[in-house]
């Protein structure tokens, strides 16, 4: 996967305030972990990040510029967002060693119409992400899970995902990814029921002859 570039500018005063004046610039407030040195506080544009991650960031190796710096090979560690109009409002960096694997986050895409949905049952996806260990160039921005065949009552796990090559996946295999469930309906009263309910009311006194 070709890397994303992306250029930042080193920042010195922290805190909210100086954080605020940088966002209502149009800036984004952030952090690089390196290795062996010091973090490093900086601030990107709002705009080159977003191309950024729309070109591949969220998951693959950001080749990251600090002013006149050497770019760095980063990856996303983690970001906040807003919470009403979903944009980053600060991110940190990992830098990377190429040579090395490191462990991520990666998404599951799962793809096809299912035989369960079809006869109406209700699809269900309680995990959306897998925790993955790979090469840092060999991340890929999603693993498809194919759920054609998953019919009502029954389900997918970790198990089923089948990586990509040079990927390995860490996460417990026998979590449950995906499974089909039938439709909630909600019972009508039984006619009995009903008719016990009719002779009730028709047997109560309409009120209390001592009021």
């Amino acid at each position: 996967m070709a890397h994303v570039a992306l250029s930042a500018r080193e920042r010195t005063q922290l805190g909210n305030g100086p954080s605020k004046r940088l966002r209502r610039e149009g800036l984004v407030p952030g952090i690089i972990y390196r290795p062996g040195e010091a973090s490093l506080t900086l601030a990107v544009d709002g705009r080159e990040l977003r191309r950024a991650l729309a070109d591949g960031g969220r998951t693959g190796v950001i080749d990251l510029t600090v002013e006149n710096g050497r770019a760095r090979p980063v990856l996303i560690k983690d970001w906040q967002l807003d919470p009403v109009r979903g944009d980053v409002t600060h991110i940190d960096f990992q830098e990377v060693d190429l040579t090395q694997e490191v462990q991520a986050q990666v998404a599951i895409a799962l793809v096809g119409q299912s035989v369960g949905v079809r006869e109406g049952g209700v699809l269900d996806q309680p995990l959306r992400e897998v925790e993955v260990s790979a090469l840092p160039d060999s991340l890929p921005d999603a693993i498809e899970l194919d759920v054609t065949a998953l019919e009502v009552g029954s389900s997918v796990t970790v198990a089923d995902l089948v990586p990509p090559a040079g990927v390995t996946i860490v996460s417990d295999p026998e979590t449950v990814v995906a499974s089909v469930v039938a439709p909630t309906v909600e019972e009508a009263p039984a006619e009995d029921e009903l008719a016990e309910d009719a002779a009730e009311a028709a047997a109560a006194p309409e009120g209390d002859a001592g009021e």
